[in-house]
């Protein structure tokens, strides 16, 4: 798609996001993200992005007016459901700074990706706020939670997402609905699991027909990489995946061809919708983290396709008129 509208992003982290707008037909005039490893991961892909090392914090949205989407994956953990603390009174919830850069940078559209917690009856009043402070901003607001497998992810993963638009795109905007039958984890990684040779990749592929769980990213505060908690890690043994930790390498020649293979990092990038050329900065923890974390980018191009297709059906109609006057 052609790629003449513009995105400011936001917590782009390690790029699941920026690939599904950069497909979606938007041009990144800047990507904010505050951690090393997931701005070197923009960098090593995009060397020509625009990636702003920082905390949104201190971004100045005046410096970006004019932008068509503002796009944020802001952090995940007020809104999850397991939290301690929740919404406003916790100092990780950025949907406050998005709503300010939005009032600096006036965008045409704005696109909110969280946790599907988020979109729960807990969560309604705070959803009720900032619809009440984009609607200010003369915006008009939806929202719906997306499953990934819809859009072609081996991997069941439903992610909350908000679209704001302006009155005249807004009644062009429709949310994207389920595109594309999702590969089982074993054809997915088929190729991958026997790059080194292992003989019991195919059966192992044959196996492991089932969709993946909800890949987690994990803490800082915890430990190396798994794949998630005990009943995600019952769902990883029934496919033939050891789930207790991540892989450096795919299993060799000499892997007993009983035993269930561990993951790497690439392989669940594939789950998580990543494009295989897709490099990920850093060493195996910091890797994952990054993976786990992500919008996967299918379903971000989903999103960003049925907004730029609002926005240039509005253009459209807004030509009409001062055509006719014209003739």
């Amino acid at each position: 798609m052609m790629a003449d509208l513009t995105a400011l992003e936001l917590c782009a982290g390690a790029g699941g996001q920026a690939i599904g707008l950069e497909e979606g037909g938007f041009e990144h005039v800047a990507l904010v993200e505050i951690e090393t490893a997931p701005c070197n991961t923009l960098r090593l892909n995009r060397p020509a992005w625009n990636v702003i090392e920082a905390d949104v914090r201190a971004v100045r949205g005046r410096d970006f007016r004019g932008i068509d989407l503002l796009a944020a994956g802001v952090p995940c953990p007020p809104f999850s459901i397991a939290g301690k603390r929740l919404g406003r009174d916790d100092d990780r919830d950025l949907f406050p700074e998005a709503i300010r850069l939005a009032r600096e940078s006036r965008p045409a559209a704005v696109i909110l990706e969280n946790v599907p917690g988020f979109g729960s009856s807990r969560f309604a009043s705070y959803r009720a706020e900032l619809k009440v402070e984009l609607e200010a901003l003369n915006y008009r607001v939806a929202w719906q939670v997306l499953q990934a497998s819809d859009f072609g992810v081996s991997q069941l993963r439903p992610r909350f997402v908000l679209v704001a638009l302006r009155p005249a795109a807004f009644r062009h905007f429709r949310f994207p609905g389920a595109a594309i039958n999702p590969m089982g984890v074993g054809d997915r990684l088929r190729e991958s699991m026997g790059a080194n040779g292992w003989p019991g990749a195919n059966a192992w592929a044959d196996r492991a027909r089932g969709i993946a769980p909800t890949i987690v990213g994990g803490s800082k505060k915890h430990g190396g990489p798994d794949l998630g908690p005990t009943r995600a890690k019952r769902q990883w043994a029934a496919m033939g995946v050891d789930a207790l930790g991540i892989a450096d390498v795919p299993p060799g020649i000499d892997f007993p061809f009983e035993k269930s293979p561990r993951l790497t990092v690439g392989m669940v990038a594939r789950l998580q919708g990543f494009p295989e050329t897709w490099q990920l900065w850093g060493r195996k923890t910091a890797a994952y983290r990054q993976v786990g974390n992500a919008f996967p980018p299918p379903v971000a191009a989903a999103v960003a396709q049925a907004v730029n297709t609002a926005l240039r059906a509005a253009r459209r109609a807004a030509r009409i008129p001062a055509l006719q006057k014209t003739a």
